[in-house]
C-alpha cells in the first residue's frame, strides 16, 4: 500500500511555482498567514485511499486560498525595520524641526547621524572641554578633512578654546555665549547658527561646527583651505595686448579679481545657491547705481527659480537661463577675462559667477559683442576696426563658401567665366563622387580631425590637426576621390572658422555650414537664400533678457552706434549702449581730452581761457 501511495505521489507531482524576483511595493507579497490554513491532519501519515482522496481535497483547498491571499492588495507600505529611528524625544524632536539641541550628547548624535560619521572617513569630530567662568563644558568641532586649513583650525578655534578659556576674565555681566563668541573664537568670519542645517550648509563648504554644551546655538568659522589653481593666462581668449589673468574655479578669487579692477563701494556681489544637493554658489554681480534694476531682478528671478540636482559649470547655467533653447546662437556670453567682464559691468550688464567654473556668465548680449574681441580696445580704432572686418569676413567665409561653391557648380556654371569652369571640370574628371557628396566628406572629415586635435593631451593635438590635415588632402587628391579646389575650399573655410572669436558662436556657424550646404544641394542659390531668410528671421526675433539679438540695428535705438561694427576712438565713446537702458547713460564727460581744449586756450565748458 506504501509502495502505491509512493508510486501515486510521483505520477501526480506537480513542481512549485519559481519564486518572483524582488520588487518594491509588491502586490503580490505573500504573508505567513497562509500556514495557519493548512489543516493539523495535512501533516498526518495518511495509509489509505479514501484519507489520499481527503488529502487532495485539502490540497486543492489550500491552492484556492493562496490564489485568494495574493490577489490581496497591500494598502500600507511595509516598514523595513520598525525599531529603527527610535530616539528619545528630545533628539526627535529637535531632529524634526532642525533648532539645536542645548544637550551636547543630542547634538553629537545628530551631527553624528547626518553625516554617517560611522562610515564617512573624511569626515572629523574633535572633542575636548572648555572651562568658563570655572564651570566646565564638554564641546566638539565638525569639518571635512581636505576642506579645511588644519593650522587655522588648531591656531584660531582649538587652542583658545581649550587654553585661553582657562584664563580669568573680566566677563562677569556676558553669558557663556557672548564669551565665546566674542573672546575665545579670534576668527575672522564667524557665524551664529540656530538650526542643524545652518551648520551642515557652512561646513559643507569648508567650515567648521563649533558645538558647546548647554547653548543652543552652534558657531560655524571659515576655515576655507581646499587645493585650488593659482591665476593664470587666459587659455581661450588669447590676446598680444592687454590684461594677462584669467578666472580660476574659486568663486571668491574671482569677485575679487572684479574688484581689483573695479575698485567702486557700488559694485554689488550678491550670494545665490543653485542645486538641490550640489548647493553651488554663485554670484550676482553689478553696478548698484548704473545696472537697470529690473534687469537685475529678472536675472536675480531666473537664478534662483533654477530647479537642478548638480550644477558642475556655468555652460549648465547658461542653458537654464537662456530664452530660446532652440535659437542657432548664444544668448549669453561666457568668458574667463576678468577686463572683459570689468568692461562689461561698467556699461550697466549683469555678470554670473558659478563657483567651480573658470568662466563667468554676461548677461545681456547681441550679435555684436559675440564678434569683438577683449583687444579690439588695446588696439588703435584704425587696427580695431579693420580686425572686426576681418573676423566678419570669416563668418561670411565659413557660412557660405562651400554652399556657394557648390551652387554655383551643379546649378550656375554660368556665372564662373570660362577658363575658371574649364578648371574646375578638369580636375573633377576623374572624381566618381558627386560634388556635393565630395564637401560632405571632406568637411566632415576636417571636423574630426579638428575634434581629434582637441581631445588629444599634450602638444601632440595641435601636430596632429596640421599633419593629419595635410596627409589627408594629399592622399584624397592622390586618389582621386576629391579634386584639389575642394581641398582648398575646405582648407579656407576651416581657417576661417578659427578666426570667430566667441566659441559657442564659432559652434554656431560650423554646424549652420552643412546646413547650408544641403540647401545649396537641392535648390541652388535660391536654396542658400531661403537658409539666409530663415536664418535671420530667427536671430531678428531673438532676445537675450529683453534685448533684442540685433540691437541697436534691429530695432533702431536712437543712441550712438560707436562699438558695434565701427570702433570709434574712446574718447568718443561718452554714451553706455542705451538698449541696456542703464540708470546713468554718460559714461564719460563730452570733452575727456582736457589738455587738448587747454591748448587752444578754451576752457571745458567752452569759454576762453583768459589766463593764457
Amino acid at each position: 500500500m506504501k509502495i502505491a501511495s509512493y508510486l501515486k505521489s510521483i505520477i501526480l507531482f506537480k513542481p512549485e511555482e519559481p519564486k518572483k524576483p524582488f520588487v518594491l511595493d509588491d502586490f503580490e507579497h505573500r504573508h505567513d498567514e497562509n500556514a495557519s490554513n493548512r489543516t493539523e491532519d495535512e501533516n498526518a501519515d495518511v495509509p489509505d485511499g479514501d484519507e489520499e482522496k481527503e488529502k487532495a481535497d485539502n490540497d486543492k483547498n489550500n491552492d484556492c486560498n493562496r490564489k485568494t491571499e495574493r490577489k490581496k492588495k497591500i494598502t500600507k507600505p511595509i516598514p523595513i525595520d520598525n525599531n529603527e529611528g527610535k530616539n528619545n524625544e528630545e533628539e526627535k524632536e529637535h531632529a524634526e524641526d532642525g533648532k539645536i539641541s542645548s544637550s551636547f550628547r543630542t547634538c553629537l548624535e545628530v551631527i553624528k547621524k547626518r553625516y554617517s560619521a560611522d562610515i564617512n572617513g573624511d569626515f572629523k569630530i574633535r572633542e575636548f572641554k572648555v572651562r568658563v567662568k570655572d564651570k566646565v563644558y564638554p564641546a566638539f568641532v565638525c569639518f571635512f578633512d581636505g576642506l579645511v586649513n588644519s593650522s587655522i583650525i588648531n591656531n584660531n578655534i582649538l587652542v583658545p578654546l581649550m587654553t585661553l578659556s582657562v584664563m580669568p576674565m573680566d566677563t562677569e555681566e556676558q553669558s557663556v555665549r557672548d564669551i565665546i563668541y566674542s573672546h575665545l573664537i579670534p576668527q575672522n568670519q564667524i557665524k551664529m547658527c540656530k538650526t542643524y542645517q545652518e551648520v551642515v550648509d557652512e561646513v559643507n563648504f569648508g567650515g567648521i561646527g563649533i558645538f558647546i554644551d548647554s547653548l543652543d546655538v552652534a558657531f560655524a568659522a571659515d576655515v576655507k583651505g581646499w587645493e585650488h589653481r593659482s591665476v593664470e593666462k587666459p587659455t581661450s581668449e588669447l590676446n598680444i595686448r592687454g590684461p594677462r589673468e584669467s578666472f580660476i574655479e574659486t568663486n571668491r578669487a574671482n569677485s575679487a579679481l572684479l574688484r581689483k579692477i573695479l575698485k567702486d563701494e557700488n559694485l554689488i556681489v550678491e550670494d545665490v545657491l543653485v542645486g538641490e544637493r550640489s548647493k553651488t554658489p554663485c554670484s550676482i554681480v553689478y553696478i548698484k547705481n548704473i545696472a537697470n534694476t529690473r534687469l537685475v531682478d529678472e536675472v536675480r528671478k531666473r537664478l534662483k527659480s533654477v530647479k537642478i540636482a548638480y550644477l558642475r559649470d556655468s555652460a549648465e547655467l547658461e542653458q537654464f537661463l537662456e530664452d530660446d533653447t532652440f535659437l542657432p546662437a548664444p544668448q549669453l556670453l561666457l568668458t574667463e577675462r576678468p577686463d572683459r567682464v570689468a568692461a562689461y559691468l561698467g556699461e550697466g550688464r549683469v555678470a554670473i559667477i558659478v563657483h567651480g567654473s573658470p568662466f563667468v556668465i554676461v548677461v545681456p548680449v547681441t550679435f555684436f559683442n559675440l564678434i569683438h574681441s577683449p583687444e579690439d580696445y588695446y588696439l588703435r580704432y584704425p587696427y580695431s576696426t579693420l580686425l572686426r572686418f576681418i573676423r566678419i569676413l570669416g563668418i561670411l567665409i565659413t557660412l557660405f563658401l562651400p554652399s556657394i561653391y557648390l551652387a554655383i557648380t551643379n546649378y550656375h556654371q554660368e556665372m564662373l567665366p570660362t577658363d575658371l569652369l574649364l578648371a574646375i571640370a578638369s580636375s573633377r574628371e576623374k572624381v566618381p563622387f558627386p560634388t556635393i557628396a565630395s564637401i560632405l566628406i571632406m568637411e566632415i572629415a576636417f571636423e574630426l580631425i579638428r575634434e581629434a586635435g582637441i581631445r588629444i593631451p599634450g602638444p601632440i593635438g595641435p601636430t596632429l590637426s596640421i599633419v593629419g590635415g595635410l596627409i589627408l588632402g594629399q592622399a584624397a587628391v592622390s586618389a582621386n576621390l576629391v579634386s584639389p579646389i575642394l581641398i582648398i575650399i575646405v582648407a579656407v573655410t576651416g581657417i576661417g572658422s578659427f578666426a570667430v572669436p566667441d566659441f559657442s558662436l564659432g559652434y554656431s556657424f560650423r554646424a549652420l555650414r552643412f546646413v547650408y550646404i544641403l540647401l545649396a544641394g537641392f535648390a541652388g542659390l535660391l536654396g542658400i537664400t531661403l537658409g539666409v531668410f530663415i536664418h535671420f528671421l530667427l536671430l531678428v526675433n531673438a532676445k537675450s533678457f529683453g534685448v533684442p539679438f540685433f540691437a541697436p540695428f534691429a530695432p533702431k535705438t536712437t543712441g550712438k552706434r560707436t562699438n558695434t561694427i565701427f570702433r570709434a576712438p574712446l574718447w568718443k565713446e561718452e554714451d553706455r549702449p542705451d538698449f541696456v537702458n542703464p540708470k546713468d547713460i554718460k559714461q564719460q564727460p563730452f570733452i575727456s581730452r582736457e589738455w587738448v581744449i587747454s591748448e587752444k586756450g578754451v576752457n571745458t565748458d567752452g569759454s576762453e581761457d583768459h589766463n593764457r
